[in-house]
């Protein structure tokens, strides 16, 4: 995962490889958290500055500064997928700086979104829809859908290939969805601009990544 390489130049032929393209998806929600941001002020907390997480981080920066160019984007990374308590002490920093929308990544982000509810700020999720997390926090979330993949998969496996195949997540191809979270009010200008920028990524006018 997180990687397109299966290794064939190394002899291996049994890998199936796939990566969400996170910066996608990252750059919508981006988008929706500027535009419905009151202080202008958005803080970021990644765990490691490399693979899907750093995609998805750099996404959302784009996303915001394109949507609001005088936006205040904060970014921190707390060196651990796994350590809830570096999450919500991050999360503690970027409200302290201001931020009213938060996001971030890794199974850590527990931590950051409870503190989220708790401060009255609003939380942008990735991977998963977090909705259950918090209800009266989290907006939105950028969700990998499977499906696809694992359908082909099982059909390459029954064909006799077991490997030597890479796949994307992406919005055009379907992996990757937007779940709105209906408990939390989006104004309808800002779902538009967050459906045009789907289709700018998926024809390729918009450029998620800076």
């Amino acid at each position: 995962g997180t990687s397109l390489n299966t290794f064939q130049a190394d002899g291996i032929n049994n890998v199936f490889a796939y990566q969400a393209e996170a910066q996608q998806g990252g750059y919508v929600l981006g988008t929706i958290a500027a535009l419905m941001s009151k202080s202008g002020v958005i803080g970021i907390s990644g765990p490691v500055e490399a693979g899907g997480a750093k995609l998805y981080v750099d996404g959302f920066k784009t996303g915001a500064m394109a949507a609001k160019p005088d936006a205040t984007v904060n970014v921190s990374y707390t060196g651990s997928f796994s350590d809830v308590s570096l999450m919500a002490a991050a999360a503690e920093t970027h409200i302290a700086a201001g931020a009213d929308m938060l996001t971030g990544s890794s199974q850590s982000v527990v931590g950051a979104i409870g503190i989220a509810k708790d401060k009255g700020a609003f939380w942008f999720g990735t991977q998963w829809d977090q909705t259950s997390l918090a209800t009266s926090t989290v907006v939105a979330s950028q969700v990998y859908d499977w499906p696809g993949v694992i359908k082909d998969i099982r059909a390459s496996r029954k064909a006799g290939v077991l490997g030597n195949k890479s796949y994307t997540l992406t919005f055009k191809n379907a992996g990757l969805v937007i779940k709105y979270n209906d408990a939390v009010a989006v104004p309808a200008e800002v779902k538009a601009a967050a459906d045009a920028a789907i289709k700018g990524i998926s024809d390729g006018s918009v450029k998620p990544l800076p």
